[in-house]
Parts: C-alpha cells; sequence; structure tokens
C-alpha cells in the first residue's frame, strides 16, 4: 500500500495553477524527497494534502482512502513553515498543549517518547524563544509526532541549520521510518543533505511532477565520470576528446564521463604532452541530476 497516492491534482489562484494536474506516489516507509524551485508549487501540494488548502479538481489518498476520512486525518502530522509555538512558555508547556488539543490519553507520556525522538529530553524546561533554529525545527517535529502518526509532511526543516543540526535532524528522519514505521514526506533545496537520506524522489516543477523515481533508480542513473585539471586545459580537452567519447570541461576542471580508469586518461595525457595536477573518480549526483532536468524542460 502507498501512504500517498495523488492523481490529476489542481489548484489556481486568480486562474493561475499553483498546481498543475499534478500525479504523486509515495511508497509507505519511505523518505521521500520533494524537489523544486520557489513557487514550484511543493508548500500548496503539502498543504492540500494536509487539507489546509481545497482542490479544484483531483484526487488525493492516503493509506488507500480519501484524505478527508476522520480516520486517516488522525494518522497525519505536519510542520509547514513553522511550529506556531507560544515564545514564552517552555518546550514541554507547548507541547503539553498541543497534546491536550489532540486530546490524547496520556499527553505526558506521549510528549515524553516524542522528546526523546527529537533528542531534547533534557530541554523541556527551556522558554521556545531562548531555544536555537534547529532546536525549534526538532520542536516542530516533535508536536507534528504527538499521536504517533503514519505520515509525517514536513515543508523546509533543514533549511539554516549548521553542519551538526543537519547531521541531528538526518538522524531523527531516519530513526522516525526505520524504527518507528512513520513515512515522511520532506521539501528542501538542499539537495545534497536530501540525497543523504532520501529513499524516493518527486520533482514538480510549474506545478507538475516531470519525475519520480526511488534512490536505487537514481543510483542506475547516475553517470561515471573523471574530473581532473591541467595547465592548458583547452589543450587537454581537444586531445582527450580524440580518445574518449563523452568529455566536457565544467568551470576549471575537465569530465571524461564513462570512463572510470584514471591511469589510463593520465597515461593518455602524459603521452601527448599534457601533466595532470589533480585527478577524481566520481558519479553523478541528485544535484546535478536535477540541474540537468531542470535544463532540458527550459530547452523544450
Amino acid at each position: 500500500m502507498n501512504a500517498i497516492e495523488i492523481r490529476s491534482l489542481s489548484k489556481s489562484f486568480r486562474g493561475m495553477y499553483a498546481v498543475d494536474h499534478l500525479n504523486m506516489t509515495v511508497p509507505q516507509g519511505a523518505i521521500y524527497g520533494f524537489i523544486g524551485e520557489n513557487g514550484s508549487g511543493k508548500s500548496t501540494t503539502e498543504k492540500l494534502i494536509c487539507g489546509h488548502l481545497v482542490a479544484d479538481e483531483g484526487e488525493i489518498k492516503l493509506f488507500g482512502k480519501s484524505y478527508t476520512d476522520p480516520g486517516v486525518r488522525t494518522r497525519v502530522g505536519a510542520l509547514i513553515e513553522n511550529a506556531g509555538c507560544f515564545p514564552n512558555s517552555s518546550v514541554y508547556q507547548n507541547l503539553k498543549m498541543q497534546a491536550l488539543n489532540l486530546n490524547l490519553k496520556d499527553p505526558d507520556g506521549e510528549i515524553k517518547r516524542v522528546l526523546e525522538i527529537v533528542r531534547m529530553e533534557d530541554s523541556a524546561r527551556i522558554k521556545f524563544k531562548s531555544c536555537s533554529l534547529g532546536m525549534k525545527q526538532r520542536i516542530g517535529i516533535a508536536m507534528a509526532l504527538l499521536g504517533d502518526p503514519a505520515l509525517l509532511i514536513l515543508d523546509e526543516p533543514i533549511n539554516g541549520l549548521d553542519a551538526d543540526g543537519m547531521r541531528i535532524m538526518r538522524e531523527i528522519l531516519v530513526d522516525i521510518t526505520q524504527k518507528y514505521g512513520c513515512t515522511v514526506l520532506i521539501s528542501s533545496h538542499l539537495l545534497a543533505e536530501l540525497e543523504k537520506i532520501a529513499t524516493h524522489y518527486g520533482i514538480i516543477r510549474q506545478g507538475k511532477m516531470i519525475a519520480e523515481l526511488s534512490a536505487k533508480d537514481m543510483e542506475k542513473r547516475a553517470k561515471v565520470f573523471v574530473s581532473l585539471k591541467t595547465k592548458d586545459t583547452n589543450g587537454a580537452l581537444n586531445i582527450l576528446k580524440k580518445e574518449f567519447n563523452n568529455v566536457r570541461l565544467e568551470g576549471e576542471y575537465l569530465r571524461v564521463y564513462d570512463e572510470e580508469s584514471t591511469e589510463k586518461i593520465v597515461e593518455f595525457l602524459l603521452k601527448n604532452g599534457h601533466i595532470v595536477s589533480e585527478i577524481h573518480k566520481n558519479k553523478v549526483g541528485l544535484e546535478e541530476y536535477y540541474i540537468e532536468l531542470m535544463s532540458k524542460k527550459e530547452e523544450n
């Protein structure tokens, strides 16, 4: 069963489509990276799933049922834009108010559970206004996790965090899926960070889904290339093109695609009077795939 199934979903504002006949499939248990430019329709789609907006047309199913089903709605937690906490209240007090609002049977036990998940069990008495950005984001996730939802929807939860904050957030999101069986839909502009945890991707442009693929599919599509630097970049480029099929100049580096032998490349250049000062073997990652996909769509 899929956690989310969306078919032909549309939402317009003043005659302009924010979401344009969108199709999306999020497998149960996935960390689904939702990717797109500013204004591409990511937040609008998430708000439609959460019921914060009403669609013009289309269908949204959560765990095989309509997203309006009361039983399904209780299985969804969300953090969109910000946590909406009271600044002068403590972390615990903010969580307690939300737990009471949700009419949870054991609010204190549930608060203890979610604080442990987000690594903040020792910060319950701190006022919200005194928390760092990373802590505030984790508090928002803790609030979304109250009631043990099966689906968690997060809008840009890692933006603005420092390296340690992003590491902690990655660990939390992986734990949520692997230890607690929760499906996570997460939008982010930080593709390198998303690539470390996502199991599936959806790429949206101008309100339309232009690609959906799994991390395994992404790995299969990733082109192998050797990146190198020489003193005479243009001369080396022309020489390499005579021997290798796919050679490109990217900034200060020459890239030789579909060739994994660095020794072969170095030896060939040396024979032709070019000394390699730096060389690496890499694969095209999510960010480069995304940029290439966006470029193709713009050309069309």
